[in-house]
């Protein structure tokens, strides 16, 4: 896992073409907003968020964020356990997001 600011997360998420957003904050969270083209998986979901875990490509590369940064820093860790080598944590998370959020579908 790497930590990375918003415009370090932003530039290096364009140039990586197994890039895949992932959002581990909860639904209500998520309901305010989240950063387009995210996958959300609540890590409160317990066995659920390790399930979904099973069905994502390890191979990919995981730009991962929740509402501050520490949730995800720990989906980071969890996923890092679990094969996946190229994750990065959003420093700050969407409490510091200067970027654009959209409703989900």
């Amino acid at each position: 896992m790497i930590d990375l600011s918003q415009s370090e997360w932003i530039e290096q998420k364009e140039k990586d073409v197994d890039a895949v957003i992932l959002d581990v904050r909860t639904d209500e969270e998520v309901a305010e907003g989240i950063i387009e083209g995210a996958i959300h998986i609540d890590i409160y979901g317990g066995q659920a968020f390790l399930d979904a875990l099973d069905e994502l490509d390890s191979s990919k590369s995981y730009y991962v964020y929740c509402r501050s940064g520490n949730r995800s820093g720990q989906a980071c860790a969890i996923m890092n356990s679990k094969g996946f080598e190229k994750t990065y944590n959003l420093r700050g998370g969407v409490m510091e997001w200067q970027g654009p959020l959209v409703q989900k579908d």
